[in-house]
This record gives structure tokens, sequence and C-alpha cells, in this order.
């Protein structure tokens, strides 16, 4: 799938880019306080939260940083600590020695090169410990209010769902939801499909005919109500 925009757009392209717009209205009023989902009062906290996210629920993460946090409330102190003791608080997020290296080195970076501050710049976030395009577009989008696509596994598997791309590479998804996406929309977007993808759109269970976008979803277009199934289970 390519949707392209500017002067060399199709037909095609100008529909695909107005049924997005539909869908990000359908789901915004669907889910007016869509919100990201990992409990956080600064930068460095969502930078945290977003490092121990990975493979593990923002549910999970959010019991663990209370704590993690009244050990070490700055980025001070999450340098200075001993990584085991980092451990062990962090240990039921899963990869608790990967991710215990990623924040003290995180931290260290961040006090010897960028001022004790999260840096506002793709470039710069990209290269820290346990950041990657989906943290970095994380930061960009709800700190730093540039608009950025988050690829999570919400976003790639119910976009795909929705028609708006055919690939499993979230850079590649990124590129195509980037096409037909509104602009304005793109933080919004992650945002949404989290919501989604957690009452409705379920990984194992969708609710298909519940849902407030099934007649602009190329999955729901595809069933069939008069056969009685009220869900998709799989």
């Amino acid at each position: 799938m390519s949707v392209k925009n500017g002067p060399g757009s199709t037909q095609e392209d100008h529909e695909e880019q107005a049924r997005a717009r539909t869908i990000v209205d359908h789901l915004s009023f669907h889910y007016p306080e869509a919100v990201c989902t990992l409990d956080h009062g600064s930068p460095w906290e969502l930078l945290v939260g977003a490092i121990l996210a990975s493979q593990c629920t923002d549910a999970r993460v959010n019991k663990i940083t209370p704590h993690l946090f009244s050990r070490y409330p700055d980025i001070e102190s999450m340098a200075s600590a001993e990584r085991s003791e980092i451990e062990k608080i962090i240990r039921s997020c899963g990869f608790f020695r990967m991710k215990g290296k990623a924040l003290k080195g995180t931290a260290t970076i961040l006090l010897e090169q960028f001022d004790g501050q999260v840096p506002s710049s793709a470039e710069d976030l990209i290269e820290l410990p346990g950041v990657g395009r989906k943290i970095t577009n994380l930061i960009l989008g709800d700190v730093f209010g540039e608009q950025a696509i988050v690829v999570d596994t919400h976003c790639g598997r119910i976009s795909k769902l929705l028609g708006f791309t055919d690939s499993e590479n979230p850079l590649r998804i990124e590129r195509d939801l980037m096409e037909v996406l509104p602009h304005d929309s793109w933080t919004l977007w992650g945002h949404l499909l989290v919501a989604h993808g957690r009452i409705i759109c379920k990984a194992r269970c969708r609710d298909c005919f519940a849902c407030p976008v099934r007649g602009l979803c190329r999955y729901g277009k595809s069933l069939d109500p008069s056969a009685g199934v009220e869900g998709d289970c799989v």
C-alpha cells in the first residue's frame, strides 16, 4: 500500500486520507480522554517509564515507578545508583538487567552531555541507551509537542486491520501512516489505538460489531453480520 501527498496524489490517495481523517474523528469522539497511559510527572519520568515498558504492560510499569522514583527521585540519583539496587525494584517488568543498565546509562549521559535535561531532538534521543524510534517518537510527541507516530503493538495491529498498511515492520508502518493520517493527528493516533485496542479491538477477541469505525475498516467490512457472530476471537 502506498498513499502519497502532494501534486502526485491520486483520487484513491485523497479518498484514503479522507477515510483516515474520518476514523480519527470517530475514535476521538469515542475516546475523548485518550492520552499516554504511562504515569509521569516530568520528561525524565516518562522516559524512564517508556524504557521499562519495553515488552511489559504500562499497567505493570505504573506499579513499579512510584517505588523507583521515591528511591531515585531525579536523574542525578539514578546515575549514582547501584545497578543491582535498580534491578531489584524493576525486576517484575522483565529484562530487568538490560533495563537497569539502560536507566543508569541514560541518566549518566543526560548529566554529562545534556545538562541533566531530556533532549528535544530525535537524533539525540535515539542514541540514548534503551531508546529506539518508538520511545523517541513518544517523547517528541508527549513532551515536546511535535507530531510523531508511536508504532506499538496496538498501532501496528489495528492500522493493518484498518487497511492503512500491510507491513509488519514498524518503520514501514510509520511511513505508511505518515502518508495517510492527517499530520495534526500523528501523536493522537497512537493514544487512540491504545484505547481502542484495550476496549474493543483486542488482540485475541475483537468486538467488531461494537466498533465505531467498522464501516470504515478493511477487516471490519469483510465480516458478515448475518452470521450472528458478536465478536472475532482468535
